[in-house]
C-alpha cells in the first residue's frame, strides 16, 4: 500500500552533502517530486532557529534526515563530546521543528550501532534499550537513539508520521577515505589500495579480524529510503540491511581482489575489535516488499573504480 505520493511533494534531504545525501539525491531524482537542500552555511542544523526559519519558509511535505557527524572507531573513540552533541542537536532541532511547521512525513536515519553490544544475532528492532553499548561508539548512538526516540513520542502524543530506519554499515561512492575518521571499508580500500601503488608487501588490520560485520551499498540503501518513505509509517525503527555478514578478514580478501594485491594481512590486536558481531535482521523490511540488490563483491568494485578516479 502507497500511504505517501510522491507526486509534486517537496522532500528535504537534510545533508545532501554526505554520502547518503548524495545518494539520495540521485535515486530521488528519479521521482517526480522537488527536492530541497541547505548547505551548512544556510542551514546549521544544530541551530533551532535556523532549521525552524528554513522550514516555515520552504513549508517541505517530507524531510529525509541524512543530516549527522559520522566517523569510525577512532573518531567515536576521540571526540565523544562533539559526536553526541552535534547528533543530538541535529536530530532534536529537524524533527521538532517539523512539527512546529506541520511537515506530514519524516525519516530519521538511526545506525544498527544503537543496538547493545551483545544484542542476540540476527539484531531485532525490539532489542533496542536492553543491554549496555558498544564503549567505542557509545556517544554517537545515545545521539541516534534519542532521534528514534523523538519521531517515536511526537507519532505518539501528536500522531505525526515520524519513523526511522537503521542502516547497515554502509559503503559506496562519495565514502570517507580518510584515516583517522573513516569507516572500516573505505579505510582498508585506501589501505590495499597504497599497497599496491607502493607495492608493499602486507597490510595491517585492526584488531584480530574476526569480528563480522554486513555491509549495505549507500545507493541500494537510497532505494530503500524512497521505497519506506512511500510504504512506512510507523513509528517502530525498522532496520535496513542484507541480512548478511562475514569476518573483517574476509572483507579485506575481497578487498585486496578487487584491487588486485596479492600480499599478506597481519594483525595489530592492540587495537579495538569493536562489537564481535553485527548483523541486522531484515525481516520485516522484506515482508514490506524491499530487499538488497547489490552484491558486496560487485559494489566494492563499482566504489573503487569511483575512488580510483578521484585519487588519479
Amino acid at each position: 500500500m502507497n500511504i505517501f505520493n510522491l507526486q509534486n511533494k517537496k522532500i528535504w534531504v537534510a545533508g545532501h552533502r554526505g554520502m547518503v545525501g548524495q545518494a539520495l539525491l540521485r535515486r530521488l531524482n528519479h521521482e517526480p517530486c522537488q527536492l530541497l537542500t541547505a548547505d551548512r552555511q544556510q542551514v546549521d542544523c544544530t541551530r533551532q532557529e535556523q532549521v525552524e526559519a528554513f522550514l516555515y519558509d520552504k513549508q517541505p511535505d517530507a524531510i529525509i534526515i541524512a543530516a549527522a557527524r559520522v566517523g569510525g572507531i577512532l573518531a567515536n573513540n576521540d571526540y565523544p563530546a562533539q559526536f553526541l552533541y552535534d547528533n543530538a542537536m541535529i536530530a532534536s532541532n529537524i524533527i521538532h521543528a517539523a512539527h512546529r511547521a506541520d511537515v506530514p512525513r519524516v525519516l530519521f536515519l538511526g545506525s544498527t550501532c544503537i543496538y547493545p553490544k551483545f544484542a542476540a544475532q540476527p539484531i531485532t528492532e525490539d532489542s533496542l534499550l536492553t543491554g549496555a553499548l558498544e564503549p567505542t561508539n557509545a556517544a554517537y548512538a545515545l545521539a541516534k537513539i534519542l532521534g528514534v526516540k523523538l519521531c517515536e513520542a511526537y507519532a505518539t502524543e501528536y500522531g505525526r508520521a515520524y519513523t526511522s530506519a537503521m542502516p547497515t554499515n554502509l559503503y559506496g561512492i562519495g565514502d570517507n577515505f580518510d584515516l583517522n575518521t573513516s569507516h572500516v571499508l573505505p579505510a582498508l580500500m585506501r589501505k590495499i589500495d597504497h599497497a599496491k601503488r607502493t607495492q608493499a608487501d602486507t597490510v595491517t588490520l585492526w584488531g584480530t579480524g574476526t569480528p563480522r560485520r554486513e555491509f549495505l551499498n549507500v545507493d541500494d540503501l537510497a532505494d530503500a529510503l524512497v521505497f519506506l518513505l512511500q510504504h512506512y509509517a510507523e513509528c517502530t525503527p525498522i532496520n535496513v540491511g542484507t541480512g548478511c555478514d562475514l569476518t573483517i578478514t574476509e572483507l579485506a580478501e575481497i578487498l585486496a581482489n578487487v584491487i588486485g594485491w596479492q600480499g599478506q594481512f597481519i594483525y595489530d590486536a592492540a587495537k579495538p575489535d569493536g562489537t564481535p558481531r553485527k548483523l541486522s535482521d531484515v525481516s520485516r523490511l522484506h515482508a514490506l516488499g524491499w530487499q538488497a540488490k547489490i552484491p558486496l563483491e560487485k559494489g566494492i568494485a563499482a566504489t573503487y573504480a569511483w575512488y580510483s578516479k578521484m585519487t588519479i
